[in-house]
């Protein structure tokens, strides 16, 4: 039997405030088969759809449930604590690593994902997988024909015409730190004199109007091939990793050892321009995130030719040392 479940927020407040099963989920997830948590973001949305479908398609005989609308990071991981859910379909890198883990930021992508893998297997007892491919950062971005007409491919390019440049920024990141403003000015070494904080979700429409020459977005943000922006490479490193993966609990890999060859098949299968393409589809075209994912695996044939190397059978920080 396989079944979805949509949680509302209050129920989500009790979850997080307290150690008890989430109601209408039974005792615990032991005797419940595979529980997902999912998001309250498109992109974690669409994800969790992918990891759910993904695991309907391969595995019979187990009851699959997705719990979606999971407000942030934080809530999905207390419903693992709490035994509530046992896979996190979609977990950021950047974001585990100074929340559940609460280190320091690292801007080494490899780095970053060595970390969590390892935090995760020790601190928690869970898996932390390959990434999906996507990494949904901080970035500066333009409209293509300003990236063309004045050469255009890095954030240091923007140093020499920082004078005349209006920019539009996070209202947030202006005093984030580690990778806020005044981190930007100190690894970059130049500021911006004309530079406006707003709302993150105005600032494409800022760019696509030329109201802003340069706004600060999300590196898979639909909006991005909607307005046709270029997006900078971050040459310096300002911004931190955060590459999504699936997290399970150890636990329901023993229960379901084919879990993680599914799981498996879906490691790179997401660029950020797919990603982009996706999130576009059910933000601004108003598709279903359910249907969204059935298209995508349905396009993909569910990556049935991926070859699956077993994570034992890799090197650090996943198998065999």
């Amino acid at each position: 039997m396989k079944r979805k479940i949509i949680v509302t927020l209050v129920i989500l407040c009790i979850l997080f405030l307290s150690s008890c099963s989430l109601p209408g989920l039974g005792k615990s997830v032991a005797n419940d088969g595979i529980i997902i948590a999912g998001g309250n973001m498109t992109e974690r949305q669409i994800v969790a759809e992918i990891v759910f479908q993904m695991i309907e398609h391969y595995i019979d005989d187990v009851e699959i449930s997705l719990i979606n609308n999971m407000g942030s990071s934080t809530l999905i991981h207390q419903s693992m604590v709490h035994n509530n859910t046992n896979v996190s379909a979609c977990m950021y890198t950047g974001t585990s690593l100074v929340g559940e883990l609460e280190m320091k930021p690292i801007r080494e992508p490899q780095k970053a994902l060595e970390m969590v893998i390892k935090g995760f297997d020790e601190k928690f007892d869970r898996v932390w997988f390959p990434s999906y491919g996507f990494n949904n950062t901080y970035a500066f971005m333009v409209k293509r024909e300003f990236a063309e007409e004045n050469g255009l491919k890095t954030v240091s390019d923007l140093q020499s015409m920082a004078s005349k440049l209006k920019v539009g920024v996070d209202s947030a990141w202006m005093k984030r730190e580690g990778d806020g403003y005044n981190a930007f000015k100190e690894i970059y070494g130049f500021d911006f004199p004309d530079i406006y904080p707003m709302e993150i979700g105005l600032v494409y429409q800022a760019v696509d109007q030329d109201q802003m020459d340069v706004v600060l977005g999300y590196t898979t943000d639909g909006r991005i091939e909607s307005f046709d922006l270029v997006v900078l490479e971050d040459d310096l490193q300002l911004f931190p990793p955060y590459d999504a993966s699936p997290v399970t609990s150890k636990k329901v890999l023993k229960q379901y050892p084919e879990l993680e060859n599914v799981l498996l098949r879906l490691e790179g299968s997401i660029t950020n321009e797919t990603m982009q393409k996706l999130n576009r589809r059910s933000d601004e075209l108003l598709v279903e995130p359910n249907i969204v994912a059935k298209q995508f695996l349905e396009e993909n044939n569910f990556f049935e030719d991926r070859k699956i190397i077993p994570l034992a059978e890799r090197g650090k920080p996943y198998g065999v040392n």
